[in-house]
């Protein structure tokens, strides 16, 4: 059973939208689902719930809508960079370099388990 955790409309659907529910017995762990992203394609990402945003490769341009707290922002994530996330706050990602980027989202206060 999944849990969908990104609400993705994009110009370009990335390969996964949702990452498996946790098991009772794997209480507050997650396996993060690593999403790639061609050069030149853009998506649009609305989180459903608070969660984690981490670069797994490449360079990573991410646009985060104003909020009544903070103006409209332009970052930069380079691999192993991470973005923390409110739920229903969206961001648009595109890769910033020509080798395109991969992405992995986890829910707050889970942790990945190891692959």
């Amino acid at each position: 059973m999944s849990s969908a955790v990104l609400d993705p409309s994009s110009s370009s659907p990335p390969v996964s939208r949702s990452l498996p529910a946790a098991l009772p017995s794997q209480a507050m762990a997650v396996r993060a689902t690593i999403t790639e992203l061609a050069s030149g394609r853009a998506t649009s990402l609305r989180a459903t719930q608070a969660g984690v945003l981490r670069v797994a490769r490449g360079r990573l341009w991410v646009t985060r809508d104003a909020t009544r707290r903070r103006a409209t922002e332009d970052l930069v994530l380079a691999p192993g960079d991470s973005l923390a996330l409110a739920a229903g706050e969206r961001i648009v990602l595109e890769p910033w370099d020509a080798q395109g980027a991969a992405y992995e989202w986890a829910v707050a206060g889970a942790a990945p388990l190891s692959r």
